[in-house]
């Protein structure tokens, strides 16, 4: 999942203390109304540890079934790579569902990173959500998209 529309940095405001607006909130709460009804139930959230990425794992936590955990990590910080995520995501692989919240453009590596496709080009939009099954844990990782879900096609507009 990529973190919800955030505010614009101002006078010296780092990038990571940005946080959330009010609508990239409402926003993420339909998209994870939506998400909540085709059955994702994580185990374990790992989050950004930029204030952003944080606030939409604590939406995603509250609105899913199942009480995850919510865990920080670098690996999913915007200078990150997707090597570094998918060992993050191996680390945690005893997990029945992982959940990944953070940031482009990070994440559209990642997407195909995890597909085994590194020219495959993905747009994730702020507030979408997607799910990739992966087949095995060793080695590159060969994984299939099922679904993106973006703001605009859970009902609310972009």
């Amino acid at each position: 999942m990529r973190h919800g529309v955030a505010e614009e940095g101002h006078g010296g405001m780092r990038d990571a203390d940005r946080a959330l607006t009010a609508e990239g909130a409402s926003k993420l709460q339909s998209v994870l109304r939506r998400t909540r009804a085709v059955n994702v139930e994580p185990s374990i959230i790992l989050t950004s540890p930029y204030r952003r990425a944080r606030e939409t794992a604590q939406i995603a936590a509250e609105v899913l079934r199942g009480g995850p955990s919510v865990v920080e990590t670098k690996a999913l910080t915007p200078e990150s790579t997707p090597e570094s995520v998918w060992d993050e995501i191996r680390a945690h692989k005893s997990e029945s569902q992982i959940m990944i919240v953070g940031h482009e453009p990070l994440f559209s590596s990642v997407y195909a990173f995890l597909l085994g496709s590194p020219s495959v080009q993905i747009d994730v939009k702020k507030g979408s959500v997607g799910r990739i099954d992966v087949d095995r844990f060793n080695g590159q990782p060969r994984g299939l998209l099922r679904w993106l879900i973006y703001p605009k096609l859970s009902g609310d507009s972009e």
